[in-house]
């Protein structure tokens, strides 16, 4: 038996009003939250800690690479050091030579380390106090 005058829309349709605002809530809370998310990886990324952090290891692994035994480098590191400033580390924690494996440390959370090829003793350490330059010294192989 066919039913007069009623249509199966009407019925789909009948009870959807409170389905469309709850969609519509649950949309607008998760975007937000990817907002609140995005915000907060752009302030972290913003200050230049882990940016400053992988370039500066980076080079210092590569001059390493290309350096020859009982050889000293002097590299200014004047945007790492008033960064690790004001993050509270010391110049001495800023560059690390462990092995091979250079580690820079620009704020108390994070750190990056980077490996070098060259099988030599190398050793780092910060210039006198008024110069802000990183002393890498080379010894020879081990």
């Amino acid at each position: 038996m066919k039913k007069r005058g009623l249509k199966p829309t009407i019925f789909l349709m009948k009870n959807r009003r409170g389905v469309i605002l709850v969609e519509n809530i649950i949309f607008i809370i998760l975007n937000i939250l990817f907002i609140i998310i995005l915000s907060l990886f752009l302030f972290r990324q913003g200050n230049g800690a882990v940016i400053l952090e992988q370039s500066y290891a980076k080079n210092i692994a590569f001059l390493i690479d290309s350096a020859k035994p009982i050889m000293e480098i002097k590299l200014n590191m004047e945007d790492a050091l008033n960064l690790a400033e004001k993050n509270g580390i010391s110049r001495d924690d800023i560059v690390k030579i462990s092995g091979n494996l250079v580690i820079v440390k620009l704020g108390e959370k994070s750190s990056y380390q980077y490996s070098f090829f060259n099988n030599v003793d190398a050793t780092a350490y910060p210039d006198i106090y008024p110069e802000k330059n990183y002393i890498i010294k080379i010894s020879g192989y081990k």
